[in-house]
């Protein structure tokens, strides 16, 4: 009996042991699951952190594709035009190569001025060319002061003027240019007009008759007033087709007959009654000036040289010259 009664308790015993261990196993198991768990929810969150970065570069990485497919474009675009401008400058080298250029032998010769046959776009063309030579007191220097005293000087000392010196360069360079096939005639003017080396028209080719001209224009003294109405005159007689002026400034002086035209009534200089003209008599005179002589249809270009005291000359003279297709110059003091 006793044998069976502690049996019993024996297995009760064990029993009871076998619980307690389960329970403590059970406790760690779900630890441990609890632990894993955790853990598997971290590594997902590292995952999705990772995926959200992967597609963010991916992003990253097709828009740089895309801007370097534009920009391997663009060069290809860009190589392409330089190849293609190459290609066309070659060509135009090797065309220009094969121009057989004409040897100009000049019949005036100016070493002066070297090779340059023009400047600025100013050309010396034409059939039948006239060249207007301002020759007023004022042609001997650029200050007023200068040329005052300069104007009450002796005849040495005005022809030396720099100004002076300076045009007739100019009237050298124009007719170191002058084709010769084409006629022209060089008309000086102050208070009157007259032509150099003879009267009519002499042949760019002709080499005794440029240096006649040349020769008149050496003896010229530059003195007076400024009448372009008789200079204009003068050319316009001859029909020219190509005008070549050089001056300084609007004209001081006009025909007779003034007075009785109302917009000169205030401008009593015109008829002897002033020593000096104001500068919108000048505009009204030479606008009268123009209009009124009739140059069919020649092309004016004007070389404007400098002079105190006439602000409304390159206006007036670029209008002039704009109407008629020619080209107002008002070149460098080194040129020519």
């Amino acid at each position: 009996m006793s044998c069976g009664l502690g049996a019993i308790v024996l297995v009760f015993m064990l029993v009871k042991f076998n619980s307690e261990n389960s329970v403590l196993e059970t406790d760690l198991l779900k630890k441990d699951i609890q632990r894993l768990e955790d853990k598997k929810k971290i590594l997902l969150e590292k995952v999705t952190k990772e995926e959200s970065r992967k597609a963010a570069t991916l992003t990253r990485i097709k828009e740089a594709s895309t801007v370097l497919e534009k920009s391997s474009a663009a060069i290809a675009k860009s190589e392409s035009a330089i190849a293609y401008q190459a290609n066309q400058k070659l060509i135009l080298k090797n065309s220009i190569k094969s121009i057989e250029i004409p040897e100009n032998r000049k019949t005036v010769e100016d070493t002066e001025v070297g090779q340059v046959e023009h400047i600025i776009g100013l050309r010396v063309k034409g059939r039948k060319i006239g060249i207007l030579v301002d020759s007023s007191s004022s042609m001997t220097d650029e200050i007023l002061v200068d040329v005052i005293r300069r104007k009450n000087t002796n005849t040495m000392n005005k022809k030396a003027g720099p100004k002076w010196q300076r045009t007739k360069k100019i009237v050298k360079w124009l007719l170191a240019r002058a084709p010769q096939k084409s006629d022209f005639s060089v008309i000086a003017f102050n208070n009157a007009a007259f032509q150099l080396g003879g009267k009519g028209w002499k042949s760019g080719g002709d080499a005794s008759a440029l240096e006649r001209v040349l020769e008149d224009l050496d003896l010229i003294v530059p003195e007076g007033s400024t009448n372009l109405q008789e200079g204009l005159r003068e050319i316009a007689a001859l029909k020219p087709t190509d005008i070549y002026l050089i001056s300084d400034g609007l004209p001081t002086n006009g025909s007779h007959g003034y007075k009785s035209l109302n917009p000169f009534a205030k401008c009593s200089s015109l008829w002897g009654k002033a020593s000096s003209i104001s500068g919108e008599c000048r505009v009204k005179l030479f606008q009268h000036t123009v209009s009124s002589t009739k140059l069919s249809g020649a092309t004016v270009n004007i070389i404007l040289l400098p002079i105190e005291g006439d602000p409304q000359a390159s206006n007036e003279f670029w209008k002039w010259t704009s109407l008629t297709k020619g080209i107002l110059i008002i070149p460098a003091a080194s040129w020519p």
